[in-house]
């Protein structure tokens, strides 16, 4: 596993399909594309992330997200936003780009009280895919690079359904919040060793870029 460079994102590309994550992130056949759902989730992010930041006026189309972000604006703490964090094999803090990074992860708003630590994900899809486990991620990042928190109160924000499902992470649960990533990557990691990528067919199949694969449908 010390070889890899991976994200949460990456590894649950990973975890939906092997043969998938293998066309788009390692041998690159067919890249992942910007769709019109990514284009405008990264817009609300940027518009969500200059307000809480800066206070910078929500953009007509976005005011009504305005309520549920006044809590994180006026929230006291030092803020940082879209904070980059990196970690090599041995869970020492690194930079996101170091040569020796072996997970990354970016917070969307990241909030230091003390000892105690926010994080706050925000999204613009359905509820119904909320994956809490995230968040469990980013906590451990900032267990390692803000060594005096003991605490991390997480929370996805689902700004269009005005939903916030929040998690809390303490850090001498450590080890066993790392233990729950474990198993995946050690499937990632022998899928690499062994250039072994097996699909895995699901509802989804008609979304894969994928066209060569065997289990590729047309919408």
């Amino acid at each position: 596993m010390e070889n890899l460079k991976w994200s949460y994102s990456k590894l649950k590309d990973y975890i939906n399909c092997p043969k998938q994550y293998n066309a788009i992130h390692v041998s690159k056949e067919y890249p992942k594309q910007m769709t019109a759902e990514m284009s405008y989730g990264n817009k609300v992010h940027k518009a969500l992330e200059d307000y809480v930041k800066d206070n910078t006026s929500l953009p007509s189309n976005y005011e009504h997200y305005g309520a549920q972000l006044e809590p994180l604006r006026v929230m006291d703490g030092v803020k940082y936003p879209e904070y980059r964090m990196g970690l090599t094999f041995d869970r020492e803090p690194c930079g996101f780009m170091d040569k020796n990074v072996w997970v990354r992860g970016i917070a969307d708003l990241l909030v230091i009280q003390g000892t105690h630590a926010f994080i706050v994900d925000y999204k613009t899809g359905k509820i119904k895919y909320a994956d809490p486990k995230q968040l469990q991620l980013m906590a451990l990042m900032v267990f390692e690079h803000f060594p005096q928190i003991t605490v991390v109160d997480g929370g996805l924000l689902f700004v269009a359904h005005k939903q916030f499902i929040t998690e809390e992470y303490k850090v001498e649960d450590k080890d066993e919040l790392w233990n729950d990533f474990e198993p995946d990557l050690m499937r990632m990691s022998v899928s690499y060793e062994n250039d072994t990528w097996q699909a895995n067919p699901s509802g989804l199949c008609g979304w894969c870029p994928v066209r060569t694969c065997e289990f590729h449908k047309e919408r």
